[in-house]
């Protein structure tokens, strides 16, 4: 039996409607009408034989068959895209100096950049992982190009890559101290991530104490995987060793955005957000 083959047309304009949420403001991105784009995504789930998409009154949502294919059409499209430009995109040379706050190093960094490098074999990327506020005033100083990071609450600068929940972590065996405060490992002043875990904790009436201070995430986590406090990072970048701990606060979510000036570098930006958003 021969398995028919994805077009990937038919896949564009399904992540399209996803990333969108409905068909009127997919048609409007791809340049086509809510029926022809309605059409695209029939046909896919017809290929399939089974449904993608739940048609609501005002907003479309994914089935569990649908958030499994988005994942493999997003690599699909950042494959094709990646070897499109590699044999019919002029050559791109020169540096491209890349700043990426810690929070994104867990969301497979290295392999995504791999990935973009290879699209890309003539420029020269040299990447400063940091914390996000200070990336962001390099990048005002001239000294980076572009910068991944948070965007601070009610802030409209960057554009959006994802929106990634807060949690609280720690060690699976983790037991906060009884008739002490709660210990908690954190990133230096000026982390929203901070900022924000306290200011809940306090609204709470939660005791608490930052025990472990530490400039980067990674050593952080290391020492809630010891189990020596909690700390807070978004859901997406849970690294071995830690689960997230019910019965805190809530922290809301952050948006991880694209800070720099993606007009003069529309083509190199536009394949960096899809190997990012892909990955």
């Amino acid at each position: 039996m021969r398995l028919p083959d994805l077009d990937l047309d038919l896949l564009r304009g399904f992540v399209t409607v996803a990333e969108r949420g409905g068909f009127t403001a997919a048609g409007q991105a791809l340049g086509l009408t809510q029926s022809a784009v309605s059409l695209k995504v029939k046909r896919l789930e017809e290929m399939l034989g089974r449904p993608v998409l739940v048609r609501g009154p005002k907003r479309v949502s994914l089935t569990r068959e649908g958030e499994t294919l988005l994942a493999y059409s997003r690599r699909m499209l950042a494959l094709n895209e990646e070897a499109v430009r590699r044999f019919v995109a002029p050559p791109v040379g020169g540096r491209l100096r890349l700043g990426v706050a810690d929070h994104f190093v867990p969301r497979h960094l290295t392999p995504t950049l791999a990935r973009y490098a290879r699209t890309w074999p003539e420029l020269r990327i040299e990447v400063e992982v940091g914390r996000s506020h200070e990336l962001r005033a390099q990048l005002a100083r001239e000294e980076l190009d572009l910068v991944l990071g948070k965007r601070r609450d009610g802030e409209t600068e960057g554009r959006l890559l994802f929106t990634d929940a807060v949690i609280w972590v720690a060690s699976p065996d983790f037991v906060p101290p009884e008739g002490r405060p709660l210990p908690l490992a954190m990133l230096p002043q000026g982390c929203m991530f901070r900022d924000r875990a306290l200011t809940a904790l306090a609204r709470a009436g939660i005791a608490f104490e930052v025990v472990y201070t530490s400039p980067s995430l990674m050593g952080v986590a290391a020492a809630a995987q010891a189990g020596f406090a909690l700390t807070v990072l978004g859901r997406t970048g849970i690294l071995d060793g830690l689960v997230e701990r019910p019965g805190l606060p809530a922290l809301g979510t952050a948006e991880m955005c694209l800070f720099g000036d993606a007009g003069n570098r529309s083509p190199l930006v536009e394949p960096l957000i899809e190997e990012l958003r892909a990955g």
